[in-house]
């Protein structure tokens, strides 16, 4: 649910930015967008997605980090959601949500690279369409870059949204700079890229499949709804 909502007002939200922003800067239709637009784009974009899917992401990480067995766990989603609402408030669904916000660039740096891998390699084949084999290929590259930079922050994401359902006393409230200092005085500068190669492993394919469905859905639903129309003028 977090991957599907956030992807979908993702694309919704990118897509109605890179308008707006031709709009507001004259731009004509064959005009490409620079690398600042992009980065503003997907920087609004990935700040809505974010505030919105925040609480499913929590959920999401205390279920992962407690047993099924252990007393308090979430046995569900729903469930998670009702006892975060009653023994946290509101200010529960939202642990976390700072190093979210700055997780925005790793969005951001990810499109970035998306749209100039993209460009380039239509260039490269004389502005023919790009195969199957071109999107795998550029969302993994831009993936690894975007990730490799950006991940500390989920870290200290997950680190923050963890707690221990036998102890409430234990929930996380150090706050983003506290869990940077710990990451830092126990762990050191490689603390913050623990899980690094499982993360790129568990994402990047995901990635792919994400952007090949989008760029042929892309593709198709034009085409299809012109002809279904030019059927029906007909």
């Amino acid at each position: 649910m977090g991957n599907s909502l956030s992807w979908a007002l993702y694309f919704l939200w990118y897509r109605q930015a890179q308008d707006f922003i031709r709009s507001h800067r004259r731009y004509s239709t064959d005009t490409s967008l620079s690398s600042l637009d992009y980065l503003v784009a997907s920087g609004a974009s990935g700040i809505l997605s974010a505030v919105f899917t925040n609480p499913i992401w929590v959920i999401k990480t205390r279920m992962l980090s407690t047993s099924a067995t252990q007393h308090g766990a979430y046995p569900s989603m729903v469930s998670g959601l009702k006892s975060i609402w009653q023994d946290e408030g509101y200010r529960g669904m939202f642990h976390g949500l700072v190093p979210s916000l700055a997780g925005v660039s790793h969005g951001a740096l990810y499109f970035v690279a998306y749209e100039k891998l993209k460009a380039a390699r239509r260039r490269s084949r004389n502005n023919a369409p790009l195969t199957n084999l071109d999107t795998i290929v550029t969302s993994s590259l831009s993936k690894v870059f975007a990730g490799g930079l950006t991940y500390p922050h989920q870290l200290v994401r997950a680190r923050m949204q963890t707690y221990n359902p036998a102890d409430l006393t234990l929930r996380p409230s150090l706050g983003v700079v506290g869990v940077i200092k710990q990451v830092w005085h126990h762990e050191g500068f490689l603390g913050f890229y623990k899980g690094l190669g499982p993360n790129l492993l568990r994402v990047v394919p995901s990635t792919c499949v994400t952007f090949l469905v989008y760029e042929n859905v892309r593709w198709t639903l034009p085409r299809l709804l012109g002809e279904r129309e030019e059927h029906r003028q007909g």
